[in-house]
């Protein structure tokens, strides 16, 4: 197996303390957002062997497994991050396979290089996702019942929200939902501005259950994602529960520290709460209006102890270890590629000791055995 060590992203939404706190070193000042661990080209985890990209592209079979290639081709078909968000992370949307495969087809067919900011489709993949908290974490997610956004956005007294409060009680949900979004997303911004202002300052002075809409105009004042965000279900995950977002599905992230894991693809549609380009058309071309509850996944344990994710996709599976002093080592051999990540304790496998933070990859089919005590989360796929 090979010992990973891997990049710490940056982003201004990022933590300035979580990762360090978990990998137990001074932070720099700076934010760090996110620990990606895989064999992502953007920033590809380092062995003694060379970037594991580069690795698993000289064997894919031997690293990967036959049965993963078959599958999913000669690549590693997932990401997995430790992700630290200090600030609310962007409103946003993954398309299905279908439209990310249409989509990026036509900007290819268009000659929009892939670095330019109009950009909506990097690669013509899926990007559904698993985010598990390690802290107590807090996000949006998923359409909620447009008579509690109603509700909501009534409480707040702002005469500029009146007619989309009016707009949430028609029927259908679905269009209702939808006509309020892009009512938002197209309306004059310096009006919107103004509108925004009053509903964060109502929201500072009303606290409660309007307390997170102030957190996010706090960072994006004039953005009327803070008022989308009001459309969408609040959630607070307790470590150790999860969240799974299909394609379609407006989500964003506010706070916490959790570990994600998701399809190898970087295609995002912004809804808002973000200087990034928002194509409107396209987005409301995504979107699955259907109001949904967040339905918080809480992991399912398996004879050997081992707390598995349920998630209708293949291209990942997560699950978690939580080792007691003294219990005997678990074999975690498998036939597929796996990455195992601690994130508590002091764990060995293979000859290496993992502290917090810390993370191997574990080729196809290599004996692999935990022991120790902490807890780890184990990466792998449906072959």
């Amino acid at each position: 197996m090979d010992r990973l060590v891997n990049t710490v992203r940056p982003y201004a939404w990022g933590s300035t303390t979580a990762i360090p706190e978990l990998l137990g070193v001074a932070p720099t000042g700076e934010p760090q957002a996110e620990m990606w661990m895989g064999a992502h080209p953007g920033a590809p985890s380092r062995t003694a062997r060379g970037p594991l990209n580069e690795v698993v592209a000289a064997d894919p079979v031997r690293e990967l497994g036959a049965a993963a290639v078959d599958k999913f081709g000669p690549r590693l078909p997932f990401l997995l991050k430790l992700l630290a968000a200090g600030a609310p992370l962007s409103l946003q949307v993954h398309p299905d396979l279908a439209q990310a495969r249409a989509g990026f087809a036509a900007e290819e067919a268009a000659g929009i290089p892939l670095d330019d900011p109009r950009r909506n489709y990097k690669d013509a993949n899926h990007k559904p996702e698993l985010i598990c908290a390690v802290t107590p974490f807090h996000g949006l997610c998923g359409f909620r019942d447009p008579v509690e956004a109603a509700d909501t956005m009534d409480a707040l007294g702002v005469n500029s929200l009146k007619p989309y409060v009016d707009l949430l009680h028609a029927h259908p949900e679905e269009d209702a939902l939808r006509e309020v979004l892009t009512a938002l997303l197209t309306a004059d911004r310096t009006e919107m501005a103004h509108t925004v202002a009053e509903a964060a300052h109502a929201a500072a002075r009303l606290g409660g259950a309007h307390a997170p809409y102030a957190q996010i105009a706090h960072h994006y004042p004039t953005d009327p994602g803070v008022l989308a965000a009001i459309l969408l279900n609040p959630v607070t995950l307790q470590p150790g529960e999860a969240l799974f977002l299909g394609a379609g599905v407006p989500h964003a992230y506010l706070d916490g520290l959790g570990v994600e894991i998701m399809a190898n693809s970087d295609n995002v549609l912004r809804c808002g709460l973000t200087p990034k380009h928002v194509d409107v058309p396209e987005l409301l071309r995504v979107v699955r209006f259907e109001p949904r509850e967040p339905g918080v996944l809480r992991p399912e344990a398996s004879p050997s102890g081992e707390e598995v994710y349920d998630t209708p996709i293949d291209e990942f599976r997560l699950s978690r270890l939580v080792r007691p002093e003294g219990a005997a080592p678990t074999d975690v051999t498998a036939a597929t590629p796996q990455i195992l990540l601690a994130v508590a304790g002091r764990l060995g496998t293979g000859g290496e000791t993992l502290a917090p933070g810390e993370s191997v990859f574990v080729p196809a089919g290599e004996k692999a055995e935990l022991s120790g005590t902490g807890t780890v989360f184990r990466a792998t796929v449906v072959a």
